[in-house]
C-alpha cells in the first residue's frame, strides 16, 4: 500500500510538472502574402527572437512560449477567420497585422473570444479611436502622431506649399490624409486635391491615373498616403513621370522594407515618419535597444525594422504584464498594462489607460542618398532622423479622443 501511495504521489507530481511545462501559445495574425508581406515577415522575425530570448530566461509563469501564425493577406475577412482558428488552438493572446482594417477587425473578433489583441503596424486613428475597445492595445503610434511630427518638420522646411494627395482608400489612408492635412494647413481640397486608389487590389492603372493627375497639377509636394508594395509601385510610376525630380515626395509612414523593395536610389529624399529605426537606440541612449539591434543583426544578417521592433516589443510587454499580474487572464493583463510605463528599445513609453494607445516619441525621417546607404556594412542605413516629437506633445488628448468617440456615437470610455 505504501508503494502504491508513493507511486501515485510521483505520478501526480510528474503530471503537475508536465502541465506546468505546457507551452503558452501566442497567435500571430500577419501578412505572409499581399502588398504588406515584407512588413509581415519582419514581424515574424521579431516575434521569434523575443520568444527564444524569453524561453531561455525560463518562459512565462514557468511555461515556455510557442508561436502559432496565420496569413491574413491584409484582408479583414481572412484575418477574422484566423482569429477564430488561433483562439480554437488555445492562444493566450493575439497580435500582428500591417493593415489597420485587419487590426480593427481582428481586435473586435478577439474581444468576442475574450482575448487581447496587440496591433503592430496599424496607424489609423480609428484603431484606438472610434473603434477602440478594452481588448485592443496598439504598440505603434497613430496617424495623428505621425502627422504632428511630419507637419512640424514640413512647416519648418517647406512652408506654404501646394499639396497633392494620392491615398489608399481605407481607414489608415483616410485618417492619415486627414491628419496630415490638418498639420500642414492643406485642408482646402480645391487647392490641395486628392485621388483615392483602391485597397487592397489597386492596379497599376489606378496609380498611373492618380499620378498623371498629380503631374497635371501645380502641386509642389506629392503626399503618397500608401504603404508597403503599393508605395513602391507608385514611386516607380512617379519616377517615370518625372515627379520625383519636380516635387517633394512625402509618405506618412515609411519602413525599412519599403526602401529595400524600391531601392534607396528611387526613394532618396522621401520624407516620412517612423516610430523606431535601428538608429534610435543610439539616439535615445538605450542599451537594451542596442542589444536588440545587435542580436537581430547577428541572427538574421540584417538590421531590424520598426515592424520587427513592434512585434518584439509586444511579446516582451505581454510577458512582462503576465509576470506582474501572475496570471494569463485577459482582465488581469488589462489592469497590469493600463498606465504602465516602461523602457525597452528607446526612451520611456506608456500604455495609456483611457484608449490603450502606446504613447511614445515619434520621428520624422528622410531617406539618405544611395552613396551614404552603401557606406554601411549591411547596406541598410536608410534613414536620417531629421526631427522628433516627444510623446506628451504628439498624442491626442483625452478631450480630443472623447470628441472623436462622441462624433462617432461611441461610448466615452472603452467597453
Amino acid at each position: 500500500m505504501q508503494r502504491l501511495t508513493t507511486a501515485l504521489a510521483l505520478w501526480v507530481g510528474f503530471s503537475l510538472c508536465a502541465q506546468a511545462a505546457e507551452p503558452i501559445t501566442l497567435g500571430l495574425n500577419y501578412p505572409r502574402t499581399g502588398s504588406y508581406k515584407e512588413e509581415g515577415l519582419a514581424q515574424m522575425r521579431g516575434a521569434l527572437l523575443a520568444i527564444d530570448e524569453i524561453n531561455a530566461q525560463g518562459g512565462v509563469l514557468g511555461r515556455p512560449l510557442r508561436l502559432s501564425s496565420r496569413d491574413d493577406a491584409s484582408r479583414p475577412s481572412k484575418a477574422i477567420k484566423n482569429v477564430d482558428k488561433l483562439a480554437s488552438e488555445g492562444a493566450a493572446m493575439l497580435f500582428g497585422g500591417a493593415s489597420s482594417a485587419v487590426a480593427i477587425a481582428s481586435g473586435k473578433r478577439a474581444a468576442e473570444h475574450g482575448l487581447l489583441y496587440f496591433g503592430t503596424l496599424t496607424y489609423s486613428n480609428d484603431t484606438t479611436g472610434k473603434d477602440g475597445h478594452r481588448y485592443m492595445f496598439r504598440e505603434c503610434n497613430n496617424a495623428w502622431m505621425s502627422a504632428r511630427v511630419l507637419g512640424q518638420y514640413l512647416h519648418k522646411t517647406l512652408p506654404d506649399k501646394r499639396y497633392f494627395y494620392v491615398t489608399a482608400d481605407y481607414t489608415w489612408g483616410h485618417t492619415s490624409e486627414s491628419s496630415l492635412r490638418q498639420t500642414t494647413n492643406s485642408e482646402d481640397g480645391a487647392q490641395h486635391p486628392s485621388v483615392k486608389v483602391p485597397f487592397p487590389g489597386a492596379r497599376l492603372a489606378d496609380y498611373q491615373d492618380a499620378l498623371t493627375q498629380a503631374a497635371s497639377s501645380n502641386a509642389e509636394v506629392l503626399a503618397l498616403v500608401l504603404f508597403g508594395e503599393d508605395l513602391v509601385r507608385a514611386m516607380r510610376i512617379a519616377k517615370d513621370l518625372g515627379l520625383t525630380e519636380r516635387m517633394q515626395i512625402v509618405a506618412p509612414n515609411l519602413t525599412q522594407s519599403i526602401v529595400e523593395q524600391a531601392g534607396p536610389g528611387l526613394m532618396e529624399g522621401v520624407i516620412g515618419t517612423e516610430p523606431w529605426t535601428w538608429r534610435v537606440p543610439a539616439l535615445e541612449k538605450s542599451a537594451r535597444g542596442q542589444a536588440f539591434v545587435n542580436d537581430y543583426a547577428k541572427r538574421y544578417e540584417m538590421y531590424p525594422s520598426s515592424s520587427a521592433a513592434s512585434a518584439y516589443s509586444i511579446v516582451y510587454q505581454w510577458a512582462d504584464a503576465a509576470k506582474r499580474a501572475n496570471s494569463l487572464s485577459s482582465e488581469a493583463l488589462i489592469k497590469a498594462l493600463e498606465g504602465h510605463r516602461y523602457q525597452l528599445l528607446k526612451d520611456t513609453q506608456e500604455w495609456r489607460a483611457f484608449d490603450h494607445q502606446n504613447i511614445q516619441t515619434v520621428y520624422a525621417v528622410k531617406v539618405k542618398a544611395r552613396d551614404e546607404v552603401l557606406k554601411d556594412p549591411l547596406k541598410q542605413d536608410y534613414f536620417e532622423i531629421v526631427d522628433r516629437l516627444d510623446a506628451n506633445q504628439a498624442a491626442p488628448s483625452l478631450a480630443e479622443w472623447q470628441a472623436e468617440r462622441r462624433n462617432a456615437g461611441q461610448p466615452l470610455t472603452l467597453q
